[in-house]
């Protein structure tokens, strides 16, 4: 694979910067990590935005969250058959193995994907439409919930909205799966959604009862 390159300078300077403080610092806390394994207690699933930056959020150290990232934080319904399913695989794992006692999605603010699928479904994006665009079939996930914010005049209100519906919609198809639905029926596993507004740093919290968002 001769197209295949070394890192750019940049990215090794910072590397060798962070093996001389950050880890030399921690050096018994990585070992351990790396002998004793990964014990997660709650997975997140969250948009692959560079922007989104889930440890600073909460503060995390490794090995506290395990966290999974695709184009605006979706979750595709429970389908075995026999496909490519990395968002699905990555569920199975933290569930069925690493036992995470909580699921998170967290949507965020200004969601790139999101405004992909508004285009889509108001047909200003025939390229999101062709049969091979990856990002198009993605959102597709998201589409039936276009109809929800299909008339709210103000484009950025709009596009707020279909934002959370990603992340009510990530936590419905959640339950659609066997081993998620009876271990949240047995109370060994809770399941949260959560909206960040990148440019305020604000964090809300979705309340099943009201159907609504709320400030943390």
């Amino acid at each position: 694979m001769h197209n295949v390159k070394p890192l750019p300078a940049y990215l090794l300077q910072r590397y060798h910067g962070w093996k001389a403080t950050g880890y030399k610092e921690n050096q018994q806390w990585y070992r351990r990590l790396a002998t004793e394994g990964q014990r997660p207690r709650a997975m997140v699933i969250s948009c692959c935005d560079s922007r989104v930056h889930v440890t600073s959020i909460f503060g995390a150290d490794q090995g506290e969250f395990f966290i999974h990232r695709n184009i605006a934080n979706l979750v595709p319904e429970y389908l075995p058959d026999g496909d490519h399913h990395g968002t699905s695989a990555a569920i199975e794992y933290a569930v069925t193995v690493l036992n995470v006692a909580h699921l998170i999605v967290l949507g965020h603010s200004s969601c790139g994907g999101v405004q992909g699928c508004i285009d889509m479904c108001q047909g200003h994006a025939p390229e999101l439409e062709a049969k091979e665009s990856f990002v198009g079939r993605w959102m597709d996930i998201l589409r039936p919930k276009y109809d929800l914010v299909a008339d709210e005049p103000d484009p950025a209100q709009q596009s707020r909205l279909l934002e959370k519906h990603a992340v009510v919609a990530s936590l419905e198809n959640l339950l659609t799966f066997p081993f998620i639905r009876s271990r949240v029926d047995k109370g060994d596993l809770s399941i949260h959604g959560l909206w960040t507004d990148i440019g305020e740093g604000s964090l809300e919290h979705y309340d099943h009862n009201t159907q609504s968002f709320y400030a943390v």
